[in-house]
């Protein structure tokens, strides 16, 4: 089997290998071809060495899903599922065109919470910068000058004076620190009970939490509604949904519901009990669906609904973040010019004299 434990493919990579694969079948191409067509199309050395092993084990007799279950922490179980449907339900190309969409939408969504934290991010880099061009660049010029004249610094200058000294005498080890604990960090979040705590975390901190709830409300109704939509069981579908979540809490609240519903409740009974994390008209909306027999459709419309809502979450995150990244920049830099220009001019106020 291959050593593909490091390999990870992007929505995007799989988006275009479902589209593409459902368009050749049904144009009336066979499988086997497909997938040749495929690798020679694949610029990835890792990944036609796993398209190779797909074509090896459909050679073999097997489903193109048995064959991509060797490589399920690639290509997940949704992916999967969806295509073991449509094969047993002879609806492959069908099935491969919900799933093409569905990665797309999920890659849409992606970009839209990571545009949400450019502007961000913009303003941090900006605010290091400009401290960092004077603290190193402008300050060391200053600074003899301030020193060899007899007059009592400001407080700012002092300050300013120390961590300017700390920086350049342990920067390097500073920065080391830093690094340290980003890595620590990340490695941390690698441990499912830390996981778990930073995810509960990230529900309770304002504005961020709206955009959490909501991409989470997004990617549990859309993953569940096209399971459903696709012919699979309800509680098979859930079991499939949970597992394919990221954030831990709502993966285990998804998976409580599928074993209330193994004990015949409706979903809808466990929702009304966590409308801090499923928002009543998410609730309202399953109940119509589990009263009209028409569940996978209200779920899929509720999932239209919050990504509409999703562009208002992330406008409200920026309007929270904007003004408070804005007054920590401007206080920064207003420390630092302080520091350098009031020494200035209190010495041309004493040469004055």
């Amino acid at each position: 089997m291959l050593k593909n434990l490091f390999f990870r493919l992007s929505l995007q990579q799989k988006m275009i290998f479902a589209r593409n694969l459902e368009v050749m079948i049904r144009s009336g191409m066979q499988l086997l071809q497909s997938l040749e067509i495929l690798k020679n199309q694949t610029k990835s050395k890792t990944f036609k060495l796993i398209i190779d092993q797909l074509i090896a084990d459909v050679k073999n007799g097997h489903f193109l899903s048995v064959a991509l279950e060797r490589h399920k922490s690639i290509f997940g179980e949704f992916f999967i599922n969806l295509i073991r449907v449509g094969e047993s339900s002879g609806t492959l190309s069908e099935n491969l065109q919900y799933l093409a969409e569905e990665l797309r939408k999920k890659d849409q969504l992606q970009k839209k919470v990571r545009g949400a934290m450019v502007y961000p991010a913009f303003i941090l880099v900006a605010t290091l910068g400009i401290t960092a061009i004077l603290t190193f660049f402008i300050f060391p010029k200053i600074l003899p000058v301030l020193t060899s004249i007899k007059v009592e610094l400001p407080l700012t200058t002092r300050i300013f004076m120390g961590i300017s000294g700390f920086l350049f005498n342990y920067g390097l080890y500073a920065f080391a620190v830093l690094v340290l604990l980003v890595v620590g960090f990340l490695m941390l979040l690698r441990v499912e009970r830390f996981r778990y705590r930073w995810h509960e975390f990230l529900l309770k901190i304002p504005a961020v939490q709206e955009m959490v709830k909501t991409v989470n409300i997004i990617n549990f109704s859309r993953t569940l509604g096209l399971l459903l939509k696709s012919g699979i069981k309800i509680v098979e579908a859930l079991e499939i949904t949970s597992n394919s979540l990221t954030n831990l809490v709502y993966k285990r609240e998804v998976s409580i519901i599928a074993e209330s519903v193994k004990r015949g409740e409706p979903i809808s009974q466990y929702l009304l009990q966590r409308q801090d994390l499923f928002s009543p008209i998410f609730t309202q909306m399953i109940i119509v669906g589990e009263n009209t027999g028409k569940l996978d459709e209200s779920i899929l419309f509720v999932s239209n609904f919050y990504e509409s809502e999703l562009d208002e979450a992330t406008k409200s995150l920026s309007n929270f973040l904007e003004p408070i990244l804005l007054l920590i920049m401007g206080g920064v830099v207003a420390f630092v010019a302080l520091a350098i220009i009031t020494p200035i001019y209190t010495i041309t106020q004493t040469i004055g004299r």
